[in-house]
C-alpha cells in the first residue's frame, strides 16, 4: 500500500507540481511552541514536514540548524516530546511527516520500539543523515514492517552504482543535497555545476522521486534547483526565519505564526 508521503508525491508529479518541503527543528525555539510551527507551515502550504530530532552532534548541518537543536537540548526536548508533537498534529491534518536526525538517539531508544512509537504517532518516515546504506537494515526491516519510508541521500560526490542502489532501497523518495557542504550554504555561485550534477542524478534515480536540498533560501533558488527535480526542501532559511520572528517582542504568537506562514508560502 502507498504511504501518505508517496501517494502526495505521486499526485504532485501527475498535475506536473514541484513538491515542496520545510523543516523544523522540535522544540525550537521554545518546546510550548513546536505545534504552533507545524501548523503555520502547513497552513502555508508546505507539501510535506521534515521535523527536526534535537541531536548534540548534527553532523550535516550549518550554524542556524545547529544553533535550534541546541537550544531545543538545552530545553530539555527529549525524543518523547518529539513524538507527542506529532501525535498532537495528527489529530487535524494528514500532511506527510518525517523524522530527521541522527542514528544514535533512536539506537539509545531501540529501533524497534521507535518505529513501532513513531508509526502509532502518525509518522510516515525518516531521514536520517549519517546511516550508512549498507549498514541501515536493522533500520529498515522495522520501518517497512510499521509502513514508513526510509529516505536516503544522494551527493554530488556519490558514485553512479551507488546512486542506483540508493534508489534501490529508499521509500518516499531520493534526498540530493545539492553540495558537499553543510546545510544554509550559499548556492548562487555554483548554480551551473549544481545543475549539471542534478541532471546527472535525475539520468539515475528511476524508482522514487528527486528531491533537492541545502542552500535554498529564497523562491527563486527552488525555482532554479528543482529544474530538474520533482521538488525541493527549505530547512535553514525557515530556522533564520522563525528566529527573527522571535527576536521581536512586539509581534504576538499569533502574528509570528501568520507571518511564517506568509514566508513559506512565499516559497512555493
Amino acid at each position: 500500500m502507498s504511504s501518505r508521503l508517496t501517494t502526495t508525491l505521486h499526485a504532485l508529479q501527475t498535475q506536473g507540481k514541484k513538491a515542496m518541503g520545510i523543516f523544523l527543528t522540535s522544540g525550537f525555539p521554545h518546546p510550548s511552541v513546536t505545534n504552533l510551527l507545524l501548523d503555520a507551515v502547513d497552513r502555508g502550504g508546505t507539501d510535506f514536514i521534515e521535523l527536526g530530532m534535537p541531536h548534540s552532534d548534527p553532523l550535516a548541518e550549518g550554524v542556524p540548524i545547529q544553533h535550534s537543536s541546541t537550544c531545543a537540548l538545552q530545553a530539555g526536548v527529549t525524543m518523547q516530546d518529539t513524538l507527542n508533537a506529532v501525535i498532537a498534529f495528527r489529530k487535524h491534518s494528514d500532511t506527510p511527516l518525517l523524522l530527521m536526525g541522527y542514528i544514535n538517539p533512536i539506537l539509545r531508544f531501540g529501533v524497534e520500539e521507535f518505529c513501532r512509537q513513531a508509526a502509532d504517532a502518525g509518522v510516515d518516515g525518516f531521514i536520517i543523515p549519517d546511516l550508512p546504506p549498507l549498514e541501515s537494515a536493522p533500520l529498515r526491516a522495522h520501518a517497512q514492517e510499521k509502513g514508513l519510508d526510509l529516505v536516503f541521500l544522494v551527493a554530488p560526490n556519490t558514485p553512479a552504482e551507488r546512486m542506483k542502489e540508493i534508489d534501490r532501497i529508499s521509500n518516499g523518495f531520493v534526498y540530493c543535497v545539492s553540495i558537499t557542504g553543510l546545510t544554509g550554504t550559499g548556492i548562487t555561485e555554483r548554480m551551473e555545476a549544481i545543475n549539471t550534477y542534478l541532471k546527472h542524478a535525475r539520468q539515475l534515480i528511476t524508482s522514487n522521486p528527486l528531491l533537492v536540498g541545502f542552500g535554498i533560501q529564497t523562491r527563486k533558488d527552488a525555482q532554479r534547483l528543482s529544474k530538474h527535480t520533482d521538488g525541493f526542501i527549505v530547512g535553514s532559511a525557515v530556522i533564520k526565519q522563525i528566529e527573527q520572528l522571535w527576536a521581536r517582542p512586539d509581534l504576538s504568537l499569533t502574528e509570528r505564526g501568520r507571518l511564517l506562514t506568509q514566508f513559506v508560502h512565499s516559497l512555493k
